[in-house]
């Protein structure tokens, strides 16, 4: 095994030192002289700071004890790769025990599930030129987490061989203490790599592996012994990796929709929190299209509500698109939303008429029909169904309302109304006293303003009521 290299962090703010300008100024020797001893004095600050804050260079295969780096616990890891043409990227951490086997889902750390649960793992994500950055707290660990594996992964089309370079560094607050670099040219057709581990072995260590693995994400977390979710609903069970949605998603909005990418991200931490992040569910959103909601339609704010909720799709339903009803004095299924063409969505699809914002529907408000049209669709079906109804209130129709939530509070659906900024909501004001129900299958919260309320808020209310109902309607036998 070679030395370790070793190559300067790049000094900042660096300063000829006083001697020197003191020199220039003062001495009367020559000017040849005035040069050389310039230049040397120079060089042995320069030299001076580069051994203050010089940074392993690691090699392939190399090992070393993190205590030659740093004393601290707490580091980051950062990984950036550059690639020929645009690839799917994943980067992960694997916590494995004393059998290199992932014993513990939740020490698996990745882009839907970014901390585990004492806190010592946290994804940082896109940080200071790297792709991903880890925060580690290795005195915080488990006693049974005896490895961090850091790994890359392709997913869809693509091999390793057609990146460019790539590195790995780990960090103490803003110093590099050490780097290991890789290219394309050190692997052919693999869909992930290996690219460094820190373990301990009576003491914390760092290894650059670089090692080339044929399966993706899937066959690197069976190599560890992990398990992949099936989607299915099991709400409350402990936490299991579903990768059909969650790991794509971000990449997916990346292509078709950007201007979303922040907001899955938000979303994410709701779902989590809630634990719904492993739900699968149909997802129906119903908008109130009559005449009071021209301005809202005009300004954006009912585009920034379909924005909003078609992530909850995505990461909820099982073919991920959000299904639109339409009403005013009538109702229409509209086409449904997704990923794929959520971008002006209703520049595209809505057509008005005179004095109204959807040719045919009127304009006033008739909620009792399209709560029937919806109830009859989802009533047989095998998943649960969250339904988001929108309106900005003038309920008059509440004694058939309250007969549609009666009668579907015994089949898989729950309403989320939500009051945009209207008034006049009536019965939806008085769902948590509603009698005569199997379970309560309805909740209601009033925006005023979306501008007015935190992505983060709005999904928190959003999503506050569905897995309460979930569990309702398990223990009640409506939902399997």
């Amino acid at each position: 095994m070679s030395a370790v290299k070793s190559i300067p962090a790049r000094p900042s703010n660096m300063v000829l030192p006083p001697s020197v300008c003191w020199h220039f100024q003062r001495c009367t020797i020559s000017p040849v002289l005035h040069w050389v001893l310039a230049g040397f004095m120079i060089k042995a600050f320069f030299s001076f700071q580069l051994w203050l804050t010089k940074m392993q260079l690691l090699i392939r295969g190399q090992k070393i004890k993190l205590s030659e780096l740093s004393n601290a616990t707490q580091l980051n890891v950062g990984i950036t790769i550059n690639t020929i043409k645009p690839l799917v990227l994943d980067v992960s951490c694997f916590g494995l025990d004393a059998e290199n086997k992932l014993s513990d889902d939740s020490y698996f750390i990745f882009y839907n599930q970014k901390t585990s649960p004492c806190g010592s793992l946290k994804s940082l994500g896109s940080r200071n030129g790297d792709q991903e950055q880890f925060q580690i707290d290795l005195s915080r660990l488990p006693a049974t987490i005896r490895k961090l594996v850091f790994v890359v992964t392709i997913e869809g089309e693509g091999v390793m061989s057609q990146i460019i370079d790539g590195h790995l560094r780990v960090i103490k607050k803003n110093d590099d203490l050490a780097m290991f670099s890789f290219s394309g040219s050190d692997f052919k057709n693999e869909k992930a790599v290996m690219i460094a581990e820190i373990y301990i072995k009576d003491t914390w260590r760092l290894a650059a592996v670089g090692q080339g693995f044929n399966g993706g994400l899937s066959a690197l977390l069976k190599h560890f012994g992990g398990e992949e979710k099936p989607s299915e609903p099991q709400l409350g069970s402990s936490l299991k990796v579903n990768f059909s949605k969650a790991i794509s998603l971000e990449k997916r909005l990346e292509k078709e929709a950007p201007q979303l990418v922040n907001l899955a991200k938000k979303l994410a931490v709701t779902l989590e929190k809630k634990q719904l992040q492993d739900i699968v569910a149909k997802v129906a959103i119903v908008m109130d299209a009559s005449g009071s909601m021209t301005v809202a339609y005009k300004q954006g704010s009912v585009q920034a509500v379909l924005d909003r909720m078609v992530l909850v799709a995505a990461r909820l339903d099982d073919d991920g698109i959000l299904e639109a009803w339409f009403y005013a004095s009538k109702h229409v299924k509209f086409p449904g939303i997704s990923i794929e063409n959520i971008t002006n969505y209703l520049k595209k699809n809505v057509k008005s008429g005179f004095g109204t914002i959807v040719k045919g529907l009127g304009f006033g408000n008739n909620e009792p029909p399209v709560m029937q049209e919806i109830l009859d669709t989802y009533k047989s079906s095998d998943l649960p169904a969250l339904v988001i109804f929108i309106t900005d209130g003038g309920i008059y129709e509440e004694k058939n309302i309250k007969r549609i939530l009666i009668e579907a509070s015994g089949y898989p659906i729950f309403w989320q109304f939500v009051g945009l900024a209207g008034s006049n909501y009536g019965i939806l004001e008085d769902l948590d006293t509603m009698a005569g129900r199997k379970v309560d299958n309805a909740g209601f919260f009033q925006v005023d303003d979306l501008a007015h309320i935190s992505d983060e808020e709005l999904y928190e209310r959003l999503l506050n009521e569905f897995p309460i109902w979930l569990k309702n309607a398990k223990r009640n036998g409506i939902i399997a």
